[in-house]
């Protein structure tokens, strides 16, 4: 169970989270959506220990970042580090040992080239697999479908299922709709850094009317098509 209360986050003047409150429990997926600059992947980086903020996250273990795998929308590389390389990092930081590179790669990724080189979808997939050999407790996936192919889409929805079924925390922020219907539990909508509503399966109709409403109003009309 993570528990998050009156968390709120600025960047100097500007106010990002305003007063977040949400609970995640294991064994579901939840999506988060919103805007660019809603306040996902500030909200994100909160429950990752990467950012200060006030408020508070409890969850029932000891460090949450130490059961947690963060996949970032954009995630980092070393300049000089094969594939190969950046997985054998994350299993040293858990202390695993024993991992078949070959098995695990499931995306078919080129280990033995620097990662740096590889396409977007490749550095995602490359990072969701990095994470995954971690065996972690709970899951924040940013944009996880953001670059990559169809064949892939598949696979990560497969992946995020089976997660479930392994009684993990999902946490998703995706710019696809359908993809988060299909897979979540529930939906936070995130509105200038407030939740504007929360969502089960049953009310994901009403959100994505609700969303459609927001985002476009009446702005295609004012090109006057004809």
């Amino acid at each position: 169970m993570i528990r998050i209360k009156k968390l709120t986050k600025s960047f100097g003047s500007k106010n990002v989270l305003k007063g977040i409150n949400l609970e995640f429990e294991p064994g579901k997926v939840y999506g988060i959506v919103g805007e660019n600059g809603a306040g996902k992947t500030t909200l994100f980086n909160t429950i990752a220990g990467l950012e200060s903020f006030s408020g508070l996250i409890e969850s029932n273990f000891t460090s949450l970042k130490n059961h947690l795998g963060f996949l970032q929308t954009t995630p980092f590389f070393f300049s000089k580090i094969t594939g190969k390389e950046y997985l054998q990092l994350h299993c040293n930081a858990r202390d695993i040992k024993k991992i078949n590179f070959k098995e695990t790669n499931i995306f078919d990724l080129p280990l033995n080239e620097y990662a740096i080189n590889y396409s977007t979808g490749m550095k995602k997939k490359l990072a969701l697999t990095a994470i995954l050999i971690q065996q972690s407790d709970v899951f924040i996936l940013d944009e996880p479908y953001n670059g990559v192919d169809i064949h892939s889409n598949l696979i990560i929805t497969s992946i995020i299922e089976k997660l479930k079924s392994l009684n993990k925390t999902i946490l998703i922020s995706s710019h696809i709709f359908s993809t988060l219907k299909d897979t979540c539990d529930e939906i936070h909508f995130l509105k200038e850094g407030i939740i504007y509503g929360s969502y089960n399966r049953s009310q994901f109709k009403d959100l994505e009317k609700e969303m459609t409403q927001f985002t476009l109003g009446n702005i295609v009309d004012r090109l006057n098509l004809k």
